[in-house]
């Protein structure tokens, strides 16, 4: 069964770079068991702004430590606010941009282009994103063909935590097929277990519910034009997809109650505290959603468990997304930055921390720390050029990735009415009309 990744192809133009780069390289001597040959910096300083908190933002100084320990430059960590875009615009406009950041979506990357904030990546950075990336997410990087960012971190959205002891309790099997997921539904309820937890709070989640299942039934060519709004939300395709959804969504036993209250951190750690009597037997989401697993005190691997995201179609989805660091301030030590960034040596550092996802195929699968994490990680580096980005994250802010607005209130509105199919295209297209431009 083929398995499909979802990229941003559709913001990013696929032709070949039109080498406006920096040469500035990487020269001098190679740390021991280092892949990647990195210049001496002493005296150089660089400011790296990202929104990443928590165990995100101290295991990527981590890595910043090592780049300083291999050239001698010194790195500071810029904590940035969400949308990151409008942060990095009002310390451009007081003139103290950061070096580089770390931009989450590839409508980012475009913003950061058109508004000429954005560098191009040189050719040392370059060279290493040919060698240890598919060329899918060396596109996701560029604009226009000029290549501005490396994907250093990604996520892989397709995937769906199982409390082990419910499963085992019930008789229930992991699916394969969407079919066999309303089975293994009924099979959980049949227990005395709600089968789904829903994070219903936050609009982000429901985009993603929608996004695995459209890419699955609708297919690769219809998820683009959606993206891209060049089909309209009122497509059959959409009904169909909505009608998909409200198998689950709209079966009010199905899913644990208070969903429109439950935040994305809560869906999680109800599936797995209680032991064998949580709210719910499976929560769909991210590979990220380890760290909340842990919080609910329940260990990877033996209470909770993954499947990927069942087949609806033809092909079963991967959904990701992904943070590209760009270049604001074009410098050599900024280059030997990307250039790192885009080394498996970067990359293993963090792998092995856990709570992480690198796109970078030349990192060793045994560099992450549990099964579960290299079989997320297989899957995701497997998937090859064959792939497509997040759809909201393609999509223009207000429209995506507005808390109350656009996609994420009229699926929110969906969660709470599923039956209002028609209504919700609606409400889709007159908004997705108005953010795109008509």
């Amino acid at each position: 069964m083929a398995v499909l990744l979802a990229g941003a192809l559709s913001l990013t133009a696929c032709g070949g770079d039109d080498d406006k780069s920096s040469d500035t390289g990487a020269t001098g001597g190679t740390e021991t068991g280092a892949t990647v040959t990195l210049p001496k910096l002493n005296g150089k300083s660089l400011e790296v702004a990202a929104v990443w908190s928590g165990a995100e933002q101290a295991n990527f100084k981590k890595v910043l430590a090592e780049f300083e320990k291999r050239t001698g430059a010194k790195v500071t960590f810029v904590p940035a606010q969400d949308p990151i875009i409008n942060f990095l615009g009002s310390k451009i406009a007081g003139g103290q941009p950061p070096d580089v950041a770390m931009l989450p979506q590839p409508g980012a990357i475009k913003q950061a282009v058109d508004k000429k904030w954005a560098k191009p990546i040189g050719t040392a950075a370059k060279a290493e994103l040919a060698k240890n990336y598919s060329q899918g997410w060396q596109d996701i990087g560029k604009v226009d063909g000029t290549q501005y960012g490396v994907y250093y971190k990604a996520a892989n959205k397709s995937l769906i935590w199982y409390n082990a002891k419910v499963f085992e309790n019930a008789g229930a099997t992991e699916p394969k097929t969407w079919d066999e997921l309303l089975t293994t539904a009924q099979t959980v309820y049949d227990s005395g277990v709600t089968p789904f937890s829903v994070g219903g709070a936050e609009g982000w989640t429901l985009t993603d519910w929608f996004e695995n299942i459209y890419l699955s039934q609708a297919g690769p060519e219809k998820y683009d034009q959606l993206a891209k709004h060049e089909i309209k939300w009122t497509d059959p395709s959409v009904k169909d997809a909505l009608t998909t959804l409200a198998q689950v969504w709209g079966k009010k036993d199905y899913v644990a109650t208070g969903a429109l209250q439950t935040d994305f951190p809560a869906s999680v750690t109800q599936t797995f505290k209680g032991g064998d009597q949580p709210k719910a037997a499976m929560v769909y989401e991210g590979d990220f959603a380890q760290v909340n697993i842990g919080t609910a005190g329940a260990k990877v691997g033996t209470d909770a468990k993954v499947f990927p995201f069942p087949a609806v179609g033809d092909t079963a989805p991967v959904v990701s997304g992904g943070d590209a660091a760009v270049i604001l301030k074009d410098s050599e030590a900024a280059q030997a930055l990307a250039t790192f960034l885009a080394s498996p040596d970067a990359a293993t550092i963090q792998a092995k921390l856990g709570g992480y996802l690198s796109p970078n195929k030349s990192v060793d699968m045994s560099a992450y720390p549990n099964p579960v994490q290299q079989k997320i990680a297989k899957a995701l580096i497997d998937s090859g050029d064959d792939f497509r980005f997040d759809m909201s994250d393609q999509a223009p802010q207000a429209f995506g990735g507005t808390p109350g607005k656009g996609e994420w209130k009229a699926l929110t509105d969906f969660l709470n009415n599923p039956k209002d199919i028609a209504g919700t295209q609606q409400k889709l297209e007159a908004d997705a009309a108005a953010a795109y431009g008509g």
